[in-house]
């Protein structure tokens, strides 16, 4: 990543106190970054935004329009969203369900309470149950069941309001 686009993130982290990281990563061989933009505040749905911006080996290229302006759009969505987030707290495999034909744990307008399980995700060939820590009304499914997610990544976005 060149020194202009750092200079242009410190900035941006300058300008926005409700900014509080960004967190810039290369993948293998320079091949692509990663640039995660957080708010801040201690909670665990603070909410983040992550974009993973085009980084071509021989530099230059996509990378460099890595600005202000695309990093201010998602930030801007994960500050206007009232809407808590439930998040994977291992990398794995996200079932909706306890075993294939069974019915989901929760679905959009599910309700949910602290303590219940919401989902699963297979590690090394154990089923972990995972549990909401929020209490609300299911607004969104944001994995697929039998898809891989990642420590971190939302499976469900939930109304506290509702």
């Amino acid at each position: 990543m060149k020194l202009d686009i750092v200079a242009k993130l410190v900035q941006i982290l300058k300008d926005a106190p409700d900014v509080g990281a960004i967190e810039i990563r290369r993948g293998l061989f320079g091949v692509w970054s990663s640039v995660r933009v957080s708010r801040a505040g201690h909670g665990p749905n603070t909410g983040e935004a992550h974009v993973v911006v085009a980084h071509p080996a021989a530099g230059g290229g996509a990378a460099s329009a890595v600005g202000p302006a695309m990093m201010a759009a998602p930030l801007a969505a994960a500050a206007a969203s009232p809407l808590l987030e439930i998040k994977s707290p291992m990398v794995g495999t996200f079932y909706r369900s306890p075993e294939p034909g069974a019915e989901a744990y929760v679905k959009p307008g599910s309700r949910v309470a602290p303590g219940q399980v919401v989902c699963i995700i297979e590690a090394m060939k154990i089923m972990n149950e995972i549990e909401s820590d929020v209490a609300g009304v299911v607004r969104e499914l944001c994995v697929e069941n039998g898809q891989p997610v990642e420590f971190g990544q939302v499976l469900y976005r939930v109304d506290p309001h509702a």
